[in-house]
């Protein structure tokens, strides 16, 4: 792994190494640009067309199942994402030149780092499950359940951790560069920049959370005490050669690498459409109501209601749509001020916090005021509460029903019926990606979530519905 990078050297060459448009799991050399759509731009297209990232249009954002026309999917919510992390690139790398006086690298320009961000933010949620964070509540319930940890005995710790601790994030590092294939395998071959602009948290599970010593299972409630990582076990190796060529240093706040500094500006862009347009749809839902969600929106524009000219006669949503634009403006602003300014913490690793910690205090009470109420009101809502809790009956059915396999051998001739039917089931997705089962049961059970949490909500509904002997049921 790197030594820490010494910000007293010339920030520009570690720019140059953070920029990489080298391929993740192509041993070739990056080309050189010869026309106008870069190899960041490609990032972007095969990202759009990917089948994961098409998944993404039936994944829950906030509200899984919802009827309603309107209300964000994890496809709306990462195209939105990405609009505004495309913005952030473009101005921070502006504000960045200026303060290098030299200019950004060779051959990058603002417009290639709003691509990189833009491409990145695209990706974010793509390894997500069905259900959202309910889906990763719900599998983490599944291996944390006492009766289950004699199946997971034979696994180090790495290993357990990956899966009682699973998360969406990690997941997506391994669709990227594992599970969409290239032809000649690689995952989809992303420029290391915008991988690393897409790692928010690009260390191992290990790396934030421990193992009990006496019992091997995690102390206390998995679902408080869990932090995010960004990378399973079984692609560290891929995590390693992506730091390599970045030249990530360690970080000082954790054991692992630091992030990339465009990964803070990937973070601001989620969680500027969390603040904003969330709320809007919790209005849009009946959870909150207009004033509640205007009075945060003015908070982070930074005016009152008296100052703000709006027409008389505009609707309740055009009204909206004006004050979330004004206050997207001040938040752009804001952050890419901040990125400039804690730029050099960012290349060294020794950031503490989002950019948001780094803005003005208005800015910081607007955010955390509207997660807040997200949390009160949207969060905790009862017709949200009912929801989870099926989604959490939803996947502990599959995982069920499909989790056997993982620890019987495809050869053995004794499998029941229905193990047989279900090993029907997963054998497409298996023979896709070039995959069996094997006496690796760790490899088996990650193969087996592949499979599950790359199902749209509607899907992994159907097919638990199905398992139970529901015929027909449709959401």
């Amino acid at each position: 792994m790197n030594a820490p990078i010494n910000s007293s050297l010339n920030p520009r060459a570690h720019w140059t190494k953070l920029f990489s448009a080298q391929r993740l799991g192509s041993h070739k050399k990056a080309p050189a640009e010869d026309s106008a759509r870069s190899s960041f731009h490609k990032d972007y297209d095969r990202l759009v067309f990917s089948h994961s990232f098409r998944q993404l249009n039936q994944k829950t954002q906030v509200h899984p199942l919802t009827n309603q026309l309107g209300i964000h999917t994890r496809l709306t919510h990462s195209l939105e994402v990405s609009c505004i992390g495309r913005s952030l690139g473009i101005m921070a790398a502006e504000k960045l030149h200026e303060k290098l006086k030299g200019g950004l690298p060779a051959n990058v320009s603002p417009a290639d780092v709003g691509i990189i961000v833009q491409a990145a933010c695209l990706a974010h949620d793509i390894g997500n499950p069905p259900f959202g964070h309910a889906g990763e509540y719900a599998i983490r319930d599944w291996f944390m359940d006492p009766d289950r940890q004699n199946l997971l005995q034979d696994l180090n710790s790495n290993e357990q951790l990956d899966l009682f601790a699973y998360e969406g994030n990690a997941q997506g590092f391994r669709i990227l560069t594992r599970n969409e294939h290239h032809p000649d395998l690689g995952g989809m071959r992303l420029t290391c920049a915008t991988l690393g602009a897409f790692m928010k948290y690009p260390w191992l599970a290990t790396h934030s959370n421990r193992i009990h010593q006496d019992t091997s299972i995690y102390q206390g409630n998995p679902n408080t005490h869990m932090q995010k990582f960004g990378c399973f076990y079984s692609e560290a190796a891929q995590l390693e050669e992506l730091a390599e060529t970045l030249s990530l240093p360690y970080s000082q706040h954790h054991d692992g690498f630091a992030r990339h500094p465009l990964a803070y500006l990937l973070e601001a862009a989620d969680d500027i459409c969390y603040a904003l347009i969330d709320l809007e749809d919790g209005i849009n839902l009946n959870m909150l109501t207009y004033n509640e969600v205007a009075e945060i929106f003015y908070e982070l524009i930074g005016e009152r209601p008296n100052t703000i000219n709006l027409p008389s006669n505009i609707s309740v949503r055009q009204h909206l749509a004006s004050l979330r634009a004004r206050a997207m403006m001040r938040l752009v602003n804001a952050v890419t001020d901040a990125f400039v300014i804690n730029s050099d913490a960012m290349l060294a690793g020794t950031l503490a916090g989002s950019l948001f910690a780094h803005c003005d205090i208005t800015i910081q009470s607007g955010i955390t005021q509207a997660k807040q109420l997200a949390r009160e009101k949207i969060f905790n809502h009862p017709s949200k509460v009912r929801m989870e809790l099926m989604a959490n009956q939803c996947l502990h059915q599959l995982l069920d029903a499909f989790m056997p396999l993982t620890w019987t051998n495809e050869k053995n001739t004794t499998i029941s019926f229905e193990q047989q039917r279900l090993l029907r089931l997963l054998q497409p997705h298996l023979e896709e990606h070039r995959r069996h089962l094997t006496d690796n049961i760790y490899q088996n059970m990650l193969n087996v979530l592949d499979f599950i949490t790359g199902m749209n909500d509607h899907e992994a509904y159907r097919l638990a519905q199905e398992l139970q002997g529901h015929w027909g049921t449709i959401v």
